[in-house]
């Protein structure tokens, strides 16, 4: 299998976690691509018609993309341990959650990056950064207990999530008055998956 991948990209990250977590890093070769929102790359449209990274080139079928697509079929792969059925709603709405705060923090990522200086529209970088403010509020004061259970893709993706903050919008200070949050991340960044895949430009 390969993936197309860029080293950057919070929702890339997702599936190198899962491969780290779940012993599959020797089955897939990683597909590096430059890739952007106006100048896709062609093997990114060829493996996704959306033009979105990662997508998963199988062996033995079409390929999938969207990183929640991937990573639960590679969960499933390996004996499906990431999304326990027990507490299913639980861990998928943490992972949306994560998705959330990834596609607000690139979006805000990408206006300053691709747009031209006199047209960025800074009303809509502080509104990407509401939504990103109000979900990192949620998860400090009512998620704690989930994220603190047993290992589960929620956790994974919530891990990445704060790792794309800490990487591209430092200066926002998310950990500010969210100590638990910060509790938290503090530890589960130290895991080997966390490390093996920070993000590089």
């Amino acid at each position: 299998m390969k993936l197309v991948s860029s080293p950057a990209s919070p929702f890339v990250r997702k599936v190198h976690v899962v491969l780290h977590e779940t012993g599959q890093i020797a089955d897939v070769e990683v597909m590096g691509v430059k890739t952007s929102p106006v100048a896709t790359a062609a093997d990114v449209t060829a493996a996704n018609p959306l033009g979105k990274i990662p997508a998963l080139l199988r062996d033995d079928g079409p390929a999938i993309y969207d990183s929640r697509v991937i990573t639960r079929f590679l969960d499933a792969r390996a004996g499906g341990k990431l999304y326990p059925q027990a507490r299913i709603w639980e861990v998928l709405t943490l992972e949306a959650t994560a998705d959330g705060i990834m596609e607000a923090a690139v979006l805000m990522t990408y206006e300053r990056r691709i747009r031209p200086a006199d047209k960025v529209f800074e009303e809509w970088i502080e509104a990407q950064w509401g939504k990103v403010s109000g979900a990192l509020d949620a998860l400090n004061d009512r998620w704690m207990s989930h994220l603190e259970g047993p290992l589960c893709m929620g956790q994974l993706a919530i891990g990445c999530a704060l790792g794309y903050l800490d990487f591209r919008h430092d200066a926002r200070h998310w950990r500010k008055d969210r100590g638990t949050l910060d509790d938290w991340y503090a530890a589960f960044s130290q895991r080997p998956s966390m490390i093996a895949t920070a993000p590089t430009d």
